[in-house]
């Protein structure tokens, strides 16, 4: 059974994994009314700034229109007639497209989920099923869909109504006006019109944003269980480790087991390279080394070590200097003798229990017996 507060609930935050698989999935943040207030303020902006550029291309169009030549009877062309007189509608009426246009790319930016992902086009059998369609609807997002239509309907009514009682005495009058005065006035009030109502269209947007996180949030969710099940999945489950370790440990030929078995000690750096040397008075003129391995193989012989009761000692400078220094079967480099000397009295001590753990020497290399991960020679010691 799941604990209150793990288990299956999802009461931990979504974590960066889950968040970018979400993305490629399409389920990113998105809000249809911030879109909807941005393209309609960029539109309305645009038309307040070229609207005098819109009434004269009007204006040129309806004259060149009405004007007629004798080469327009005698070779009539109505598709070259009226491009042309279209044409000079193209920068204005083209600004209002290119504006919305940009304001539409602009409210996914602006919420950090501008990009195009193949897999929001997929078909989802799951959207065709209809009691999950139900469950929508009448679920906690259809109740949050609700109140936000009921919330524009509550803003953007009484707007309405103020603007039309308010300008309900300037309309009266525009019957006496010239046509450019009243035509003039039109424009005003339509685009005074529009940015109010674009204003209330960002109050609704204020409101959705933060809905449409909360949702995503808690859609997102996880409990402590899949934080644990993501985390074993990106770094490996223990089991799976263990199988690899096996494996590794089945890759070591019998000889290089059986020289681990014999080994004196084994160094490690801690755990991206190892080796084994062994030392026996009377049988070895000096320490030799009788296995090597990194990565995955280092690991391998550190867990044979420990089988074996072989002493493991993390001593990362020294040990990629033997490393890169000497193969299996081989000598210890001479400039190494003293290091690992060092190391052999201090196990000879432990094993006697004339010493611990806390005893443990301090290494000092010469500077050419340094070595980076990659076998280049890096001139910084390590000591321990």
């Amino acid at each position: 059974m799941a604990e209150s507060n793990g288990g299956g609930e999802k009461t931990e935050k979504p974590t960066a994994k889950r968040l970018e698989k979400a993305t490629e999935d399409g389920d990113i943040l998105q809000s249809r009314d911030l879109g909807t207030a941005l393209v309609v303020l960029a539109g309305v902006v645009w038309l307040a700034v070229s609207g005098p550029m819109i009434m004269d291309a009007l204006q040129h169009m309806l004259i060149s229109a009405l004007r007629f030549g004798h080469e327009d009877v005698v070779d009539f062309a109505p598709a070259d007639r009226g491009a042309t007189l279209l044409s000079g509608l193209l920068v204005p009426v083209g600004g209002v497209m290119l504006a919305t246009i940009a304001a539409a790319i602009a409210a996914p930016a602006m919420l950090g989920s501008l990009g195009f992902r193949a897999k929001a086009f997929q078909p989802k059998p799951s959207k065709l099923n209809p009691a999950k369609g139900l469950k929508r609807m009448f679920g906690t997002h259809g109740l949050i869909e609700l109140a936000k239509s009921i919330a524009k309907v509550g803003v953007l009514g009484p707007l309405g109504v103020w603007l039309v009682w308010s300008q309900l005495a300037e309309v009266s009058t525009l019957g006496s006006s010239d046509l450019a005065g009243a035509l003039g006035k039109v424009g005003a009030i339509f685009i005074h019109t529009c940015l109010v109502m674009a204003g209330g269209l960002f109050l609704i947007a204020a409101i959705d944003v933060p809905s449409q996180f909360l949702q995503r949030s808690k859609r997102l969710a996880m409990s402590k269980q899949d934080i644990k099940d993501e985390h074993k999945e990106s770094e490996g489950s223990p089991e799976l480790k263990g199988q690899i370790r096996r494996r590794q440990f089945e890759t070591l030929s019998a000889s290089a087991r059986k020289a681990v078995e014999e080994a004196s000690v084994v160094l490690m750096n801690p755990t991206h390279f190892a080796v084994a040397l062994r030392y026996q008075p009377g049988r070895d003129g000096a320490p030799v080394v009788v296995a090597r391995g990194r990565d995955e193989m280092a690991l391998a012989i550190r867990d044979l070590a420990d089988a074996h009761q072989v002493p493991v000692l993390q001593y990362p400078a020294l040990t990629r200097a033997i490393y890169f220094t000497s193969r299996v079967g081989q000598l210890v480099d001479e400039q190494l003798y003293v290091a690992v000397a060092t190391i052999l009295a201090f196990v000879f001590r432990v094993e006697h229990k004339m010493a611990s753990e806390m005893d443990r020497p301090f290494i000092d290399l010469p500077d050419d017996m340094l070595f980076d991960a990659e076998g280049r020679k890096s001139g910084k010691g390590e000591g321990r």
